[in-house]
């Protein structure tokens, strides 16, 4: 099959044929009809992280089920399905007890030393699948816990992204936060997760929906999806303006969708007393919050870590297709072009333009 293969750190992607093999055990082989361009493949790319090269990334995917492995109980044939990066095996205590983000066992989903590998190049030398997905090819080869069935009327553009931004944003608000009804909220970042955690905001009914950033064109788009108010913090303090918006006391939850230690720090300045700020993005592994030992003591102030929306990606991601198709849920804005295979070097330069919020292959010829 074609591929699009990193083979050295920074030096973007090239087109190969690679070698896919046949499922065994639980893996379901399917032929792509979408995959997203996430900004944590770029990151993997430029700058490696877990998935050394060779490899093929590429990690919102949906396309139409074309063989399954002998163990495989939840897929068919001619399935349209839709995949989450979530890696869990489905039986230690974690995941028994709703919580496959935080599976002790998500190696289990992957093959086991000893066996062929799930990808070779053309020399048969074994190419690492990225986040055990590989979306950057005309085929995947995926443990079904991965994976989520689809309705066939489901666009499959619309069906790559909820695996991974959608499912991240949207599962913030919803799963982790819980927002309640007339709660107000900030969300600090309006680039594509952001605007998903607008949309989960919406879907939870929440009060005050207020989007924090520093680029005008962002905030418009954080308002057309929903924000009631917004702040661009190059133009003004964003903690004074959200305790101004709120009667000076701040609110009891912000989402910080950027993840480095300025935003962070708002973030948390932002807070009412007894308010939690979730932690959202991963801008810098370097960055750090400090906080005031005393005063996190007397304000009961809190700071939780959101991986995945922190939910149950088959429930979720079949919930959220649920929504769209119910026109509650907005989508179609957050796929903002459409690629072929061969161009995701250009995709990755269109994502620099922040008017775009996420560019998706839907070319694989």
């Amino acid at each position: 099959m074609k591929a699009m293969v990193v083979r050295e750190l920074g030096g973007g992607w090239v087109e190969e044929d690679i070698q896919i093999a046949d499922p065994i055990g639980q893996e379901v082989l399917i032929e792509l009809k979408a995959s997203g361009l996430c900004g944590s493949d770029f990151m993997e790319m430029s700058n490696e992280v877990q998935y050394p090269p060779p490899a093929v990334l590429g990690h919102e995917i949906s396309g139409v089920v074309t063989q399954i492995g002998p163990n495989v109980t939840e897929f068919a044939v001619g399935d349209h399905v839709a995949a989450c990066l979530v890696q869990f095996c489905g039986k230690c205590e974690q995941c028994l007890a709703g919580e496959p983000g935080l599976c002790r066992s998500p190696e289990l989903t992957l093959r086991a030393d000893g066996e062929a590998p799930r990808l070779k190049d053309a020399n048969g030398n074994p190419v690492t699948q990225g986040m055990a997905l590989g979306g950057f090819a005309q085929q995947a080869l995926v443990h079904e816990n991965m994976l989520v069935k689809l309705p066939k009327d489901m666009p499959f553009a619309q069906a790559a992204v909820l695996g991974c931004g959608v499912i991240t944003g949207t599962g913030a608000v919803l799963n982790a936060a819980k927002v309640r009804s007339g709660e107000d909220v900030v969300i600090i970042g309006a680039g594509g997760v952001g605007l998903n955690v607008v949309s989960g905001a919406v879907l939870a009914s929440a009060g005050k929906i207020i989007s924090v950033d520093l680029n005008q064109e962002s905030l418009d788009a954080a308002k057309a999806f929903g924000a009631t108010h917004t702040i661009n913090s190059a133009e003004t303090d964003p903690v004074a303006a959200v305790k101004e918006l709120t009667g000076g006391h701040g609110v009891r939850t912000v989402f910080d969708v950027v993840g480095i230690g300025a935003t962070a720090r708002q973030g948390y300045d932002m807070l009412d007393n007894g308010g939690t700020l979730y932690q959202i993005g991963m801008g810098s592994g370097t960055d750090t919050l400090d906080t005031v030992p005393m005063q996190n003591a007397f304000s009961r102030k809190a700071i939780q870590g959101v991986f995945m929306g922190s939910g149950v990606p088959k429930r979720d991601i079949a919930m959220l297709v649920e929504q769209y198709q119910a026109g509650r849920l907005n989508l179609d804005d957050i796929v903002s072009g459409e690629i072929k295979l061969s161009e995701v070097n250009k995709g990755y330069e269109m994502i620099r333009d922040p008017k775009v919020n996420r560019i998706v292959i839907t070319d694989f010829s």
